[in-house]
């Protein structure tokens, strides 16, 4: 009998534009963070077990912040990306400070996922109650599927993933007929305009626009088990490079792993798109209308109040 999907996330990372730790940042009237709207809403998808990926120093915080409000209703599991986790022959440069990435986050997860297929969140990133039905349906539908055949992403309409208060990075996304994704362009500065939603490739100084409607990746993927050991076969390849090239900044992300298995017909990505609004807190300025969206969903009766 296949396992349950595990929800795992992504929590380790530092607000670097917003400061401070964005995941215990509260946004809801009874001191509820993004993270406990999220982990509810894969409760209520069909999810039993959520792996938290944290750094050990802000463990016992994050704890009692955030984990033991959700023990009664979620078989809670923890584990830790630090920068020494590597593979056997590699150690850490002098110098480097920086995590080494999303795809090392995520292998850092391999024990508490248990074989398990499993989605991967970011833990600042509010992806409303759709994204977790469409991709624990999807997971639990496929989990007997050929591995190749059972990764999945939650697409989102650009309109509904960015912010009046700065630029924002996306993913763009193209699919196929199928709904099949064929590549991700990252765009690292999309801004909101007054007329128009745009991307700029030089800091701002020229602009192309995009389709308000266009797909983009927010970073919700579902996958096989067997993609941690695809994760872990191309963690020394990627060292090899990054220790040569860029030692104190390269990063293993999940995106240029997902996109070498598709370019080697050995992962098939169906995008599931969503309506939800997608909230997240990239500025300071972005909480007050993440708090009083949360607040509208829970006069609505889309959230209980408190919500454990």
């Amino acid at each position: 009998m296949s396992k349950k999907p595990v929800l795992v996330v992504m929590a380790a990372g530092m607000g670097s534009r917003y400061g401070g730790l964005k995941q215990i940042d509260p946004v809801g009237a009874h001191g509820e963070k993004i993270l406990d709207y999220s982990v509810y809403d894969a409760h209520r998808a069909g999810f039993e077990t959520v792996v938290f990926i944290i750094k050990e120093e802000i463990a016992d915080v994050f704890k009692e912040a955030v984990g033991r409000r959700m023990e009664s209703v979620m078989n809670v599991r923890y584990a830790y990306q630090e920068i020494t986790k590597l593979p056997d022959g590699y150690t850490v440069p002098d110098g480097r400070k920086k995590p080494w990435g999303t795809a090392h986050a995520v292998l850092c997860a391999k024990d508490e996922i248990d074989g398990a297929p499993f989605a991967v969140i970011n833990a600042d990133d509010y992806y409303g109650p759709e994204a977790y039905r469409l991709i624990y349906d999807y997971l639990t539908a496929h989990a007997d599927a050929p591995a190749r055949e059972s990764y999945a992403m939650v697409g989102y309409l650009l309109k509904n993933t960015v912010t009046e208060n700065g630029y924002v990075s996306r993913g763009v996304c193209e699919t196929n007929d199928d709904h099949v994704l064929l590549r991700v362009t990252e765009r690292t500065h999309i801004e909101q305009r007054a007329h128009d939603i745009a991307f700029s490739e030089d800091g701002g100084v020229t602009f192309s626009p995009l389709d308000e409607n266009t797909i983009v990746s927010m970073n919700l993927w579902g996958f096989p088990a067997a993609f941690l050991s695809e994760l872990s076969a191309r963690f020394p390849s990627f060292l090899d490079k990054a220790l040569a090239e860029n030692p104190l900044k390269g990063e293993y992300f999940l995106p240029g792993v997902i996109s070498a298995l598709i370019d080697e017909d050995k992962a098939a990505v169906t995008v599931l798109s969503t309506h939800d609004k997608w909230y997240g807190v990239t500025y300071p300025e972005d909480k007050p209308g993440v708090v009083a969206a949360i607040a509208q969903k829970t006069e609505e009766g889309v959230y209980p109040a408190p919500i454990w």
